[in-house]
């Protein structure tokens, strides 16, 4: 993992209010705990992770949710367990005032895992 983007999103993180951070520190645990080998950077303005060069997931803070970029693919295979938030074409928002659902950001993110490692072999056969 480069240092120097670790200390990037510190930065980003430590710029939103304790609650917001809270958050945020707990989106990011569960994405690397999901794709250990994945790279953390900063991209278009918000933390990003990228494994197989291929991009994984993005994510956000905003005033009044975390917003959450798993491609549109991500978003498509899990469209049931995320009907209850609010989205956008290959973005949801979870909602400051309610518990990030960890298990389910988890489960996507291996799933996205999975995908690029899946391109990765096409490519190269």
């Amino acid at each position: 993992m480069n240092t120097a983007s670790t200390s990037d999103l510190d930065r980003y993180i430590a710029d939103f209010p304790e609650e917001t951070r809270v958050l945020l520190e707990q989106m990011r645990a569960t994405i690397r705990e999901a794709a250990p080998e994945a790279e953390e950077s900063i991209n278009y303005a918000m933390p990003a992770y990228k494994i197989y060069n291929r991009p994984l997931v993005y994510f956000s803070g905003y005033k009044n949710h975390i917003g959450f970029y798993a491609t549109p693919t991500g978003h498509k295979e899990f469209e049931e367990e995320l009907s209850k938030y609010k989205q956008g074409k290959g973005s949801v928002q979870f909602p400051l005032d309610e518990p990030l659902p960890l298990e389910l950001i988890s489960k996507i993110v291996k799933f996205r895992v999975k995908e690029n490692l899946q391109k990765t072999k096409t490519i190269k056969s």
